[in-house]
């Protein structure tokens, strides 16, 4: 159950998220639920490879280079995927910080379950 609402709040938060930023356009709430799951599973697979073999330089950059991965990985799914547009990587970005900050808001919010 966590994780079907885990999904659903990933996914309101990349429609929010694609209200607030200039250049970022999602069809509708399930477009963005198929788009936050495939940002998740470029992140999980493609992203961890990448963050392995950039780890020195992700170290040096105190973690600059993870987040670069993950701009790199929404402009990968919005490629992917039609209903999902990025216009280029200033908006990626943007829209990245942006769903970090919803989703952040979200954990406030619900609070954290200790069981």
């Amino acid at each position: 159950m966590k994780l079907i609402i885990e999904i659903l709040l990933m996914g309101l938060a990349m429609l929010l998220g694609s209200y607030l930023v200039p250049g970022v356009h999602l069809n509708g709430f399930g477009t963005a639920i198929i788009a936050a799951v495939l940002i998740a599973l470029a992140n999980a697979t493609i992203g961890f490879i990448l963050r392995l073999l950039t780890f020195p330089i992700n170290f040096l950059t105190l973690g600059l280079m993870s987040f670069i991965i993950t701009v790199l990985m929404i402009l990968l799914v919005s490629r992917m995927m039609s209903g999902f547009a990025v216009s280029g990587f200033f908006a990626a970005a943007f829209l990245a910080i942006v769903v970090a900050i919803i989703k952040s808001l979200f954990g406030a919010i619900a609070g954290t379950n200790s069981n």
